[in-house]
């Protein structure tokens, strides 16, 4: 249920209903916190509903993000199940391809200019969902156990020395006893309320069809030539997603006003039919871009805003912000009711280590 009138008795404010808010709203509600989302657009409205979902365990082995990945890509396996709703989950092959002899191990729907060139991932170690569908999923198991979400604008916060007291929606307060800052790209418009390093957007355009024919479970990242790295995931549902092309797209203020660059979505439009003939005459669904949040040095914002009590951010995942959202809103929850966080040390991500913008 959506409430509009801004009036809230307190407990925890979670600003923004992607997959890391959705993920952290979950999370504290099934601590039996009263938790209120806000969101100005719609739940997976940007980058949670435009993404991939792409999934691996194991490839950002050998960096700070080591940790959370591997927890992340292991609560995926078991949410589904915990939550009891079904958002497409399911192991991947994951190949790479491009032009070169065909090795007799390509998908049988892959075009005939492309072949096998490398397997990057088997079932043990990629995986995908639906992120859409995941992001909802998780939001509304936790309007379920309690959460309400609100629709509107975050604007600003009322502070009360180094605590924050309310989050100001559409010019009203809502009341809060502490704040998570999940906003993706637009956390940069709360840089004005408070001291956060300044976070960037990405854009990646893509494309969603439906073939008469679903194709297999494999995923494919695409050496075509452009010097770009297309990648392609047919999904659970028999839709097939094909992404790439990478922008300085602008970034506008308002989330439901993201267009796309219609040269990109045409170059989309040429390669899908070279890589799946089955996608030729296939009903496109979606022409589409996303903006993901990036940070200076690549890694995530999560944890206590700096010098606010009761403040805390969780956003700059790049391009793993949905292979990452499980883990981060679990470490988020444990370590806004229990201090610190149980199973991933939250110490790399901490936003105080980037100057503020």
């Amino acid at each position: 249920m959506t409430e509009t009138d801004g009036s809230s008795p307190g407990g925890l404010v979670v600003c923004g209903a992607g997959a890391i808010g959705a993920a952290t709203a979950w999370f504290l509600a099934g601590r039996g916190v009263q938790v209120t989302v806000v969101e100005r657009h719609e739940p997976a409205g940007a980058a949670s509903g435009k993404s991939g979902g792409f999934l691996a365990a194991d490839w950002c082995d050998g960096t700070p993000l080591q940790a959370l990945a591997r927890r992340s890509f292991a609560l995926h396996a078991e949410l589904p199940g915990r939550v009891g709703r079904d958002w497409g989950y399911r192991r991947v092959d994951t190949l790479a391809v491009g032009p070169g002899r065909r090795t007799g191990h390509e998908p049988a729907w892959l075009g005939p200019g492309f072949a096998t060139l490398g397997v990057l991932g088997d079932r043990g170690s990629t995986a995908q969902v639906d992120p859409a569908a995941f992001t909802r999923a998780l939001l509304g198991a936790a309007l379920a156990l309690g959460a309400r979400l609100v629709a509107g604008r975050v604007e600003g916060l009322l502070r009360g020395g180094d605590r924050l007291e309310a989050v100001i929606v559409d010019g009203r307060p809502l009341r809060a006893d502490a704040v998570v800052l999940a906003l993706g790209p637009w956390t940069h418009l709360a840089s004005g309320w408070l001291p956060l390093p300044r976070v960037g957007a990405l854009a990646g355009h893509s494309l969603l069809f439906r073939p008469t024919v679903p194709l297999g479970a494999q995923a494919l990242f695409v050496s075509d030539g452009s010097g770009d790295t297309p990648e392609l995931f047919p999904r659970a549902d028999g839709t097939v997603y094909l992404c790439g092309r990478s922008t300085m797209t602008p970034l506008p203020d308002d989330p439901a006003a993201v267009r796309p660059d219609p040269r990109a979505i045409a170059e989309l439009r040429a390669l899908a039919p070279r890589l799946a003939p089955a996608l030729a005459d296939a009903p496109l669904l979606a022409a589409q871009v996303c903006h993901r949040p990036v940070t200076a040095d690549h890694l995530p914002l999560i944890g206590p805003v700096p010098g606010r009590r009761n403040a805390y951010v969780a956003t700059g995942h790049g391009p793993w912000g949905i292979l990452n959202a499980p883990a981060t809103g679990e470490a988020l929850a444990e370590l806004i009711l229990d201090g610190t966080p149980r199973h991933v040390d939250l110490r790399p991500f901490d936003p105080a280590r980037l100057a503020a913008a």
